[in-house]
């Protein structure tokens, strides 16, 4: 209950009661009101500051395990690459070398993606965890992707294995060729034009008529009549990056695009083109790069046959063509 209050009137000499005004009490009443706003103003600045509701206590601690799970995430994924490092290891250093087959280049096994893909993501509380996780996982899926496609030519080349090593070159053009190497491959002296030059084969001797098969599954694609230094040659494609070329011929029994096996006549020895005795000039193509033929007679060669002829091709002495 209010307290009355009084105050002294000194005409009359007594003490009246105070009789407040309209406006004061609406003022009085204000003061309260003001009062009240002010305090609660206060009250929840310092609340909403210092203390969570109970609503941003459950949304800290969803975030909190979104975190969590986008470690775990992140490990995961960690784990994953190290699978796919291994994976690509074995494909490039095995299984493609197994086939002969070139290695995919990092670069093609995946890339980053264009910024404006994870634009949208920037407008997260945690935007940075966000977008780093999908970018990595984005990476992981170009990796997959191209793995899984490199898998595909490797079932591809494993179904072609039995084509593939009956076209490999793996005999001599000339039986027991192997006691018959006189010149190797490498820089020999021209018998004719009497310098230094690379020699880009093996020189093969025999003797004149001496039979002449192909040395692995292939396609007949170029042939000569004898108006070169080869004289009379035969060109087989045999796929996988290989030819072989056999030149001096003193007659070819194939023509142009004849399909032959390993083993098939395809001429015999002779002595046309840049040449001073009968002999077959035997050459391996990989790729376009004239190779060391020496390495694809693992078909006729014992390891101790092998040797023999490594010691025997590798002497630098007068070639015959």
């Amino acid at each position: 209950m209010a307290k009355t209050k009084y105050h002294f009137n000194p005409k009359l000499l007594v003490f009246e009661e105070s009789q407040r005004t309209i406006w004061q009490k609406l003022l009085r009443i204000l003061s309260y009101v003001f009062t009240a706003l002010a305090f609660s103003t206060v009250v929840i600045f310092f609340a909403y500051k210092f203390l969570d509701s109970p609503k941003e206590k459950q949304l800290k601690r969803e975030i909190e395990q979104y975190k969590m799970q986008y470690e775990i995430i992140d490990q995961q994924m960690d784990e994953m690459q190290l699978v796919l490092n291994d994976l690509q290891e074995r494909d490039n250093n095995i299984y493609r070398v197994i086939f002969e087959s070139d290695p995919i280049p990092l670069s093609e096994r995946g890339g980053a993606m264009p910024e404006s893909r994870y634009a949208h993501l920037q407008n997260f509380d945690n935007a940075e965890i966000i977008t780093a996780a999908a970018k990595r996982l984005d990476y992981l899926s170009k990796q997959i992707y191209s793995q899984s496609k490199s898998y595909d030519e490797v079932v591809k080349l494993t179904k072609r294995k039995n084509e593939m090593h009956a076209s490999i070159p793996a005999i001599f053009p000339i039986k027991d060729g192997a006691t018959k190497i006189v010149s190797g491959f490498g820089m020999r002296y021209h018998p004719i034009l009497k310098i230094m030059r690379p020699h880009t084969g093996i020189d093969i001797s025999a003797p004149h008529g001496t039979p002449i098969y192909a040395t692995g599954n292939g396609k007949v694609v170029e042939t000569s009549g004898g108006g070169n230094g080869y004289g009379i040659s035969v060109v087989i494609n045999h796929g996988f990056g290989y030819q072989t070329r056999y030149a001096h011929m003193s007659r070819m029994t194939v023509r142009m695009g004849q399909k032959v096996k390993r083993g098939d006549l395809i001429g015999y020895v002779g002595n046309t083109g840049l040449s001073v005795a009968p002999h077959c000039h035997y050459e391996v193509i990989k790729d376009g790069q004239r190779v060391n033929p020496v390495h694809y007679f693992f078909n006729d060669l014992t390891p101790e046959e092998y040797n023999h002829v490594i010691e025997a091709a590798s002497k630098v002495n007068q070639a015959l063509s």
